[in-house]
């Protein structure tokens, strides 16, 4: 049956659990939404984790900030990116799907072009480049909406494959981002437009292999690189997509959706600004706070934030988003997805400068026997040469752990990933021990990235377990905030990793960090059995 109900930007009827609907009409719309969905969100993973790569380069090139401070750019990129995705995963009934997903792509190009420019100056103060970092958090926040949206679309018998798919190929963006960044940075690529070339002070890489210091360096190329994609993409998401009003009854002409999107967009950065002034040092802030204190205030802010500026029909959108809150599920899965998604995105995120800071010096004792970790080690890898592989690991294998779930039962698959990560975790961290300790570093480094594609491989896998198993506990209308709201959690882990694993590495203790890790995964390997395989569960291998 095909009626003007199912042509136009906005569809009417719409009902995947009816098969004959679905063979019909519905599995061709549903599908060409996730095709025009999976590159967006790609793009947005790249905006948001490009600081990782950016980070290095700029180590590369001299710019006049220590490695503290570098860390900070690719931590406050996370938070930006986390809190976001609060106000995002409800952005889909509020303001419809295509809508969002437009909009929410176009404003991508803010921070791809600002950072672009920043670049440019290396005498610039460290805020500016932190501004950039906070902007581009509106690339991690799109992953809540673009899941929140896919998750309407396909029945419950196809949300594994249909969400593994979105967020499998779309996590591809951070591999991208890897391997894009520094093939651009290597050429003029907008000719005259594009501003000066750097000189690298010490060695990079780039997929094959070292580039010399010495070498010319389009480092600002990493911002504009990526307007080329987004401009079109903009255009394919306009003009292919769609709103479903069973989902979105009251989203308004596109300006009110768009105005809605701005203002919750907008309101986000407040509670990540004053939790990064309360938590960075001075001089930028204050550095009064606690990670573990600054991260639950800002959760807690931006949801009051949220439920306080809501206003008319937003008002009582926001409050049935927020019934998810009194369901136990929506907070076991919130901890289970923080083991996968979280340790993806974290380690993606501190890897590129971990790698740099821990292979790329030779660690010699001086004549009082006091570890000296600042020789530049002749023999370092090249970090940006093998920075991507975890993360395409990782993002290429998170479609077949939905289809397995689909077949097998998601939690099933969640304990086998969790304990694969304790084992991994605990491996790994006494690599890197070994490692920075010894003043030939790089004959670690084989296992310790072999260890490393292990843990993306099971966060990957894990990835798609979890959501499989949120889309079958809840209702269609509950299921989308709740990826939301998970997959927002979750993404806090591109700010506890890079800050965690920094301040270990500047202790001399790197493995401890890895060891914390284990320790966390072994307890929710714990919770996972506990709500969704013993024998009395309430739900049984969802």
């Amino acid at each position: 049956m095909t009626n003007k109900s199912h042509t136009g930007a906005d569809i009417a009827d719409w009902r995947p659990e009816d098969n004959d609907f679905w063979e019909s009409t519905g599995k061709r719309i549903a599908y060409r939404n996730l095709w025009i969905s999976i590159p967006a969100l790609l793009c947005g993973f790249a905006v948001w984790g490009m600081w990782g790569i950016i980070t290095v380069q700029m180590l590369n090139l001299g710019f006049p900030f220590s490695q503290a401070e570098l860390f900070t750019l690719t931590a406050i990129a996370g938070i930006a990116g986390a809190t976001m995705r609060i106000p995002a995963s409800f952005l889909i009934r509020l303001a419809g799907g295509r809508n969002t997903i437009f909009l929410t792509t176009a404003m991508l190009l803010a921070p791809a072009i600002g950072t672009g420019i920043v670049l440019q100056h290396k005498d610039w103060p460290l805020w500016a480049f932190q501004l950039m970092a906070l902007w581009s958090g509106v690339g991690g926040g799109n992953f809540a909406s673009s899941m929140s949206n896919i998750s309407t679309f396909f029945p419950k018998r196809l949300q594994g494959t249909g969400l593994g798919l979105n967020a499998g190929l779309g996590n591809f963006g951070v591999t991208t981002m890897q391997v894009v960044i520094p093939l651009v940075m290597t050429m003029g690529l907008l000719g005259s437009f594009g501003g000066e070339p750097m000189t690298l002070v010490k060695d990079s890489g780039w997929i094959f292999g070292k580039i010399p210091a010495g070498t010319s360096t389009w480092i600002q190329n990493a911002g504009f690189a990526w307007v080329l994609s987004l401009v079109p993409l903009s255009i394919l998401c306009w003009f292919g997509m769609n709103n479903l009003k069973t989902i979105s009854p009251a989203t308004g002409n596109p300006i009110v959706a768009f105005a809605k999107i701005t203002y919750l967009y907008t309101l986000a950065f407040v509670p990540s600004i004053l939790m990064l002034y309360l938590y960075l040092p001075p001089p930028t802030g204050l550095g009064l706070l606690n990670m573990w204190v600054a991260i639950p205030l800002d959760i807690v802010l931006a949801l009051l934030v949220m439920k306080i500026a809501a206003f008319g029909p937003m008002k009582e959108g926001v409050a049935k988003q927020f019934a998810i809150f009194g369901n136990k599920h929506t907070w076991s899965m919130t901890i289970l997805y923080i083991v996968t998604f979280g340790s993806f995105i974290g380690f993606s995120m501190a890897l590129p400068l971990s790698m740099k800071v821990i292979f790329g010096v030779s660690h010699v004792p001086d004549a009082a026997g006091v570890m000296q970790h600042t020789a530049s080690n002749p023999n370092a890898p090249a970090v940006l040469a093998f920075a991507w592989i975890g993360p395409f690991v990782g993002a290429l294998i998170r479609p077949v752990g939905g289809w397995v779930s689909d077949k097998v039962g998601g939690s099933i698959v969640t304990q086998w990933v969790s304990a694969a990560m304790v084992l991994a975790s605990v491996a790994v961290g006494y690599v890197m021990m070994q490692a920075y300790q010894s003043a030939t570093p790089e004959q670690y480094f084989l296992p310790f990235m072999l260890l490393f594609i292990v843990l993306f491989a099971a966060s990957g896998i894990g990835n798609g377990s979890t959501f499989r198993t949120i889309g079958v506990i809840f209702d269609r209308q509950q299921a989308g905030p709740v990826l939301g709201w998970t997959s927002a959690v979750a993404a806090y882990g591109a700010f506890i990793a890079p800050v965690v694993i920094g301040q270990q590495i500047k202790a001399g203790t790197p493995q401890a960090a890895m060891y914390g890790f284990a320790v966390f995964y072994a307890l929710c390997l714990l919770l996972n059995w506990w709500f969704y395989l013993r024998a009395n569960a309430e739900i049984k291998n969802p």
